[in-house]
């Protein structure tokens, strides 16, 4: 029997997105545009090399692969890099996340499942409650757990022996991991934002298994909207497509992506609703600051968390605004951004007067 080709591969890959559009799954086709291998991943070319790597001599010595921390901004592809380790080492993948294990004892539940050489994803790691932490260290290191049955005096600890497996934990917050953990695992890799190029590569991709037509400044045009993110790029996609479908002739070229772009808020920078609003009071409202993150929500309508962790990280790496000690402030860029002067009273980064306190 032949091995499939890559025009067969692709065709099967359609017939589960027809499948999955019919059935109103969004996230089934999310899951369905993800590679499958890491030949087929777009970027990340380092961290690909090192990985290929690590998983090549962990076959050759017919040995588990060593734990693996991935991190990065949402929407990088942490999640796909998993599922490919797991194909890789033809093994199954069992799939948990951080705030999820909320006690030791659903953890051990979780291990004691495991079969050897087995990947566990754990997505959001750094949100795994304190005591599965603890618990955590002895099953990556030792392959054991101690669970602990009864309360008080009379409590025992039962010594529970656990396959070997490969634990593979994402974070967007590497910092929050404790040394102890980050220690223990054997490759490290964190993931970087897409340039254009290689996000127009995953336009096109992604227009083929959704059979799109799409032209290469179409393809530009939503890649450079994309906020440097394979997801944001999908996404984007899909809903250019339904316009072509609906107001146009169901090709994708750079006018039909302005102009359904446009329709859905993003424009030329990337910059959505929420950011412009950020922008917009931080400006007009607050004379370009420096304001607190809780006044800016308040002042925008959403929750601080929401601003601090979905608009604020693009809007720095583009240079829109600024964290000071005293507050956020925007940059020159903002307010030219906007369409606005720059005021002879306007504050960039923290520069304090000599009669500040």
């Amino acid at each position: 029997m032949t091995d499939p080709t890559p025009y067969d591969e692709d065709l099967q890959v359609g017939r589960s997105l027809v499948t999955a559009e019919a059935d109103g799954d969004e996230r089934a086709v999310e899951a369905a545009l993800r590679p499958r291998t890491l030949d087929e991943v777009i970027g990340q070319q380092r961290v690909r090399d090192q990985l290929s790597l690590m998983l090549e001599a962990a076959r050759g010595r017919s040995r588990t692969p060593d734990h693996v921390l991935l991190s990065g901004p949402p929407g990088l592809g942490k999640t796909t890099l998993a599922m490919i380790i797991a194909s890789e080492m033809s093994v199954p993948l069992r799939v948990t996340s951080g705030p999820a294990i909320q006690h030791a004892g659903d953890l051990a539940a979780i291990l004691s499942g495991l079969s050897e050489g087995d990947v566990l994803f754990l997505d959001e790691i750094h949100r795994t409650s304190r005591p599965a932490e603890e618990m955590l260290y002895m099953a990556m290191e030792d392959f054991r757990v101690d669970v602990i049955v009864g309360k008080g005096p009379g409590a025992t600890a039962i010594p529970l022996e656990i396959p070997p497996f490969t634990l593979v934990g994402a974070t967007t917050r590497a910092g929050l991991l404790p040394s102890p953990l980050r220690d223990r695992f054997g490759f490290t890799a964190h993931l970087e934002f897409y340039e254009t190029a290689e996000l127009e590569q995953i336009v096109h991709r992604s227009a083929r298994l959704l059979d799109v037509p799409v032209a290469d400044a179409g393809a530009a045009e939503i890649a450079s909207r994309s906020r440097g993110t394979p997801r944001i790029a999908n996404r984007l996609l899909r809903r250019v497509r339904d316009y072509a479908q609906v107001r146009a002739n169901g090709v994708v070229n750079i006018h039909v992506a302005r102009s359904a772009l446009e329709l859905y808020e993003v424009d030329e920078s990337g910059l959505d609703r929420l950011d412009r609003a950020v922008l917009d009071a931080l400006c007009r409202r607050f004379g370009g600051g420096p304001v607190g993150l809780g006044t800016l929500a308040v002042a925008v309508g959403e929750e601080r968390e929401t601003v601090e962790e979905v608009a604020e990280p693009f809007l720095v790496r583009r240079g829109l605004l600024a964290r000071t000690p005293r507050g956020r402030v925007a940059t020159p860029a903002a307010w030219h951004h906007l369409g606005l002067g720059v005021p002879d009273t306007a504050m960039f980064g923290d520069t304090p007067s000599l009669f500040d306190d």
